[in-house]
């Protein structure tokens, strides 16, 4: 099974159109923006060491 061509994105697209329509495709977008840009803010946020955890660790040492 190989990468999608052309043809299927087409076929994709069409079929997604067709089931939703046109006036609800630009609200999916919307959220699905919306919900990449909570997980990327989220995961930079869980990277960061906070305040409390380093100041947790000193009080326990």
């Amino acid at each position: 099974m190989g990468m999608l061509g052309g043809k299927e994105w087409i076929v994709i697209l069409l079929f997604v159109l067709l089931l939703f329509g046109g006036k609800k495709i630009p609200e999916l977008m919307r959220g699905l923006g919306s919900g990449l840009n909570e997980f990327k803010k989220a995961s930079k946020d869980d990277t960061k060491p906070t305040e409390g955890d380093t100041t947790s660790e000193k009080k326990e040492n």
